[in-house]
């Protein structure tokens, strides 16, 4: 073999123009192609065949590399192993260990590919990205995420566990949802270093015992009288946008992205559609007499779709909207969202409507999946009833009016 390698030379390959095949011994050849093209090309024969695998172009490739690369496959064929399938799978082993080196960071951005359309508003979607920019990313950004282990996780999230709790917890939840989902796509394996039960609840104290959980202060029911009497005194539409929020026992971003096609005056429903909804699905409310008769009022004054307008026609009042008529009435200790539970504690408390029922109106869903799966309407008439008490109870001290809206010009004044 030795006598039969090393025809060529470095010189001699530069003087080679013609096309065609010169060996140089031992299964490798200097090609030069009619187009002019010149190369490297291992031949071998295996099960009968003859095959040519190229080695590279010259000369970026030289004879000296030409021949070490030769010497690497001739062994294999005198093993009986394809040095062409050999390559390939070599070459995908590398692409699948450099695709385990991804980095934290590149994980995260193509999670938050792969789920931002299922998220509810551009804000949940800025939230993700800012707090992994701002607390995960100068920590264990660069690094593979493959090697993020607990001790990392921790490394994160302790400075700011007791100073910033909540955006703690939910950024561990954020990198675990971005470490699972490494794992099935096969950039990292074992347990999730970000989880809590069993895991980091051993390291840190719970969320609960470092920052008590603040609920949305409610107004008790038995004050409710006067405070709806006070709201309705008042004329602007952000506080007929409040109280249809509290008849309605709706949420906040469902009343303001209220429209005029969601609402159905004959059956007396208002229909919000999933996307609107925290649990993402459709929810119909039943409209009280109250209710319709706000929703005449705003319509009327109403230039685009949008029921309850802010300062710009066509828009929809602000979040804060709502929060700036009770601080007007002097109620800063009070939240929008707390009279959802003022409603709860009085439908509990002053009826005896069931309590599967309240929580539907209250567009919970149902724990029990046994229960889930038997119940297939969303009782209607039930809740139409309860919430038809619930106006009545809140019509108490007034006449039960409405309170016409000012135009639009009104409110510039």
């Amino acid at each position: 073999m030795a006598q039969t390698i090393g025809r060529l030379s470095a010189i001699k390959v530069t003087r080679i123009k013609d096309p065609g095949y010169y060996a140089d011994g031992g299964n490798l050849y200097f090609r030069v192609a009619p187009s002019g093209a010149r190369g490297w090309m291992f031949r071998f024969t295996m099960a009968g065949r003859t095959r040519d695998m190229g080695l590279g172009s010259y000369p970026e490739i030289s004879l000296a590399t030409a021949r070490e690369l030769a010497d690497k496959f001739r062994p294999l064929v005198k093993a009986g192993i394809d040095p062409i399938e050999r390559r390939r799978d070599d070459r995908a082993a590398r692409r699948i260990a450099s695709a385990k080196n991804l980095s934290f960071d590149e994980c995260a951005r193509a999670y938050i590919e792969d789920h931002e359309a299922a998220w509810r508003n551009a804000k949940h979607r800025a939230q993700w990205s800012s707090t992994l920019k701002q607390f995960a990313s100068p920590m264990i950004g660069k690094l593979p995420v493959s090697a993020i282990d607990a001790g990392l996780v921790i490394r994160v999230l302790k400075p700011i566990w007791h100073t910033k709790t909540e955006t703690a917890s939910r950024l561990r939840g954020r990198i675990e949802s971005i470490l699972d989902w490494a794992r099935v796509h096969g950039y990292r394996s074992g347990e999730n270093p970000a989880r809590w039960k069993g895991n980091l609840d051993h390291l840190l104290p719970s969320r609960a015992k470092v920052r008590p959980v603040k609920h949305h202060v409610a107004l008790p029911y038995t004050e409710l009288a006067a405070f709806m009497a006070d709201l309705r005194a008042r004329r602007d539409g952000a506080a007929r946008a409040l109280e249809f929020t509290i008849l309605t026992a709706a949420r906040t971003n469902e009343t303001l992205g209220a429209t005029r096609e969601e609402t159905n005056v004959p059956d007396k429903a208002w229909t919000v559609p999933a996307r609107r909804m925290k649990a993402r699905r459709e929810h119909r409310v039943p409209l009280s007499k109250r209710t319709l008769a706000l929703l005449e009022a705003a319509s009327t004054h109403a230039t685009g779709d949008f029921l309850f307008e802010g300062q710009k026609a066509g828009r929809p009042l602000s979040n804060m909207a709502m929060l700036r008529v009770l601080e007007r009435m002097g109620r800063t200790d009070l939240t929008v969202h707390g009279f959802r539970s003022t409603f709860r504690d009085w439908a509990a408390e002053c009826t005896s409507f069931p309590g599967e029922v309240v929580e539907m109106a209250l567009a919970h869903i149902v724990e029990n999946k046994t229960e889930a799966a038997y119940r297939r309407g969303d009782l209607f008439e039930k809740r139409r009833r309860l919430m038809d008490a619930w106006a009545d109870y809140c019509a108490k001290p007034s006449s039960g009016e409405v309170v016409p809206l000012r135009g639009r010009n009104a409110r510039k004044r």
